[in-house]
């Protein structure tokens, strides 16, 4: 990914701070919707509360994903490859499985919670597609304590374009780091050749960025699915809301 704006970043261990538990990036972990009653009064509609994924952090980070991750390939992955579409593919899937999700909610919190578990699933296949490519590559994986992860959670990048500017940036502070390693008369001292240019460190950086953002999503559709489990247990799904309606009618005078 280069900082063009027709090229993009991308992004994605056990340290001290873990950056998809900080910052802003963590909020909205559910739909915003109201919730129904439990208590089967006249006020419980029939069909469930569902919709409002666009206000899911974890629809967004996932369709960044998806966005960056059909550039990232365009540009690093050969276009003959069944890698690529598989790649596509998986991150197309979690942002369309999370939607999906989230609709069918009116009628079968089941589905709900097992299409959000499938978006978590395609998010961790693509999740190890990067982790291939820097090693295939001999490219470092930024581990959970690396500072550039947590930097990139907190600088709540919205697009594209602003993740690719992210990694632009970052290329050239690594580049200036590198060509000042060199001795004298650009003699390389053993770290990068003094030939380096910015975009020498994109697929590293861009696919690291990626993975940063991938691991984010992740942790968001965990805590979702635990709170669609934990709801489901206290007020049961469709079936039991309809007994509960129909039951609320019949004791009505």
């Amino acid at each position: 990914m280069s900082g063009q704006s027709g090229q993009s970043g991308q992004s994605g261990g056990s340290g001290q701070r873990r950056p998809e538990a900080t910052g802003r990036a963590t909020s909205s972990s559910s739909p915003a919707r109201s919730a129904s009653p439990a208590s089967g009064g006249p006020g419980e509609p029939i069909l469930g509360p569902h919709g409002g994924y666009r206000n899911l952090k974890s629809f967004q980070i996932a369709q960044l994903v998806y966005d960056l991750t059909v550039r990232f390939c365009d540009r690093y992955i050969d276009r003959r490859s069944r890698t690529q579409d598989q790649m596509v593919q998986a991150a197309r899937s979690g942002v369309q499985n999370i939607a999906e999700g989230s609709e069918a909610a009116a009628t079968s919190s089941k589905t709900e919670l097992k299409l959000t578990q499938v978006a978590r699933a395609s998010l961790e296949e693509l999740k190890l597609d990067y982790e291939d490519f820097l090693r295939h590559r001999g490219l470092p994986c930024w581990d959970r304590q690396h500072p550039l992860r947590q930097e990139l959670v907190d600088a709540r990048l919205k697009n594209p374009d602003q993740v690719a500017a992210w990694v632009a940036q970052k290329a050239r502070l690594r580049c200036t780091e590198e060509m000042g390693k060199s001795g004298p008369r650009g003699h390389d001292t053993g770290t990068a050749s003094a030939a380096s240019t910015p975009s020498t460190f994109y697929p590293e950086l861009s696919a690291n960025a990626i993975l940063t953002l991938v691991t984010v999503a992740g942790f968001l559709l965990d805590r979702q699915v635990a709170l669609l489990a934990k709801k489901f247990e206290d007020e049961g799904g469709f079936t039991e809301r309809m007994y509960r309606v129909r039951s609320a009618r019949r004791r009505q005078p």
